[in-house]
């Protein structure tokens, strides 16, 4: 495992090693803040080359889960604080991925009951989890021009929050069907103006995100996920290659920290946009074989050959705080449990064993 442990440098920051942790929703926050488990459970695994939280939202209409947490108002950047700190004193690094949701929402997320926003007027055809029962996600309001500066300056608050929180950086979700794929994708961006129709006009809110963002903090604490193909949500992608080099070649002047890549499905992609992007790019390699999630086998293998600069994972760092020295031990390794992926308490969360506990 050679590769997983050369040192890395991201902006400004040096990685210890290449094992990044995937950003995963745990939906354990109160009211949007998060308590004081959350900064146990990203310090505990501090030994990450780099964490990418869980995805936060930067605006109230941004939310498209239940306890999800925000980085839009002082308590939730005291809160993130507590977290930052904490990684921090056990010489972590870590961003945090800021997520607008776009169509994936529901008024009962939200104080004044409106409707979530999107580019266009097309549901998600799924459903919100609640206490009380699955509600269907309804059609949203398609955005203004007025709703797109807005999401851009949403954006740039919540990085600026960020930075006070004590973030090494931001992660821009452009990924899994959420508001800056919204735009990205066929069948949800049926816009006739600048921001839809063609190739460059879709791709143009990622840009200006990332753009507005970096101009805010700074690119070197900026990173941006993206997703390629992915069905998520309801999303449809008829040319994917065509608009991921597009908004590729459109980004790489922006010197941003790196391009985190969700790989789906086949690899003719991910090889694109590794020939096109200029920096770091960090790879979610799509799981093949018997295993359902990415092993470190794998991550050394596309490591090797060069696909990528980073690897990051998601089930393993949930279950295994102190993966790095698992790896190194050749495991063995806990198994993640799906029961308790989503809410709850400590179970689940911050009680799986390390090999010395």
């Amino acid at each position: 495992m050679s590769h997983l442990f050369q040192p890395l440098s991201l902006g400004k920051l040096r990685l210890p090693n290449r094992l990044v942790m995937a950003p995963m929703t745990r939906s354990r926050a109160s009211g949007g803040v998060q308590t004081p488990l959350a900064a146990e459970y990203y310090a505990q695994r501090a030994a990450a080359g780099l964490i990418i939280t869980e995805g936060t939202q930067p605006c109230v209409i941004g939310q498209g889960y239940i306890d999800t947490p925000g980085l839009h108002t002082p308590k939730q950047v005291a809160a993130w604080r507590r977290v930052t700190d904490a990684v921090h004193e056990r010489q972590g690094r870590i961003f945090v991925q800021l997520m607008h949701s776009g169509r994936v929402g529901h008024p009962s997320l939200y104080p004044d009951g409106a409707l979530p926003v999107a580019p266009s007027a097309v549901a998600s055809g799924g459903q919100l989890y609640t206490p009380e029962g699955m509600l269907d996600h309804p059609t949203p309001r398609a955005m203004n021009l007025e709703d797109i500066a807005r999401a851009v300056e949403d954006h740039i608050s919540a990085a600026k929050f960020a930075m006070d929180a004590g973030f090494d950086g931001v992660e821009l979700h452009g990924a899994n069907g959420y508001l800056i794929h919204q735009f990205l994708a066929d069948n949800t961006n049926l816009r006739t103006d600048a921001y839809g129709g063609s190739v460059n006009n879709r791709i143009r809110f990622a840009v200006e995100v990332a753009r507005a963002v970096s101009d805010a903090v700074g690119p070197e604490r900026v990173g941006i996920r993206l997703s390629p193909g992915n069905t998520s949500n309801g999303i449809e992608e008829r040319d994917p290659a065509t608009v991921y080099e597009a908004l590729i070649r459109a980004l790489a002047p922006l010197n941003l920290a790196y391009v985190h890549l969700m790989e789906f499905g086949g690899r003719d992609v991910t090889k694109v946009i590794r020939d096109v992007w200029p920096g770091v790019l960090i790879l979610n390699p799509h799981a093949t074989g018997e295993e359902a999630f990415v092993t470190p086998e794998s991550a050394e293998a596309v490591l090797e050959e060069g696909l990528c600069d980073a690897v990051s994972m998601g089930s393993l760092w949930l279950a295994n705080p102190d993966l790095p020295e698992r790896i190194t031990a050749g495991g063995p390794f806990n198994a993640p449990d799906p029961d308790t992926f989503y809410g709850g308490d400590h179970r689940g969360y911050t009680d799986y064993p390390t090999l010395d506990g």
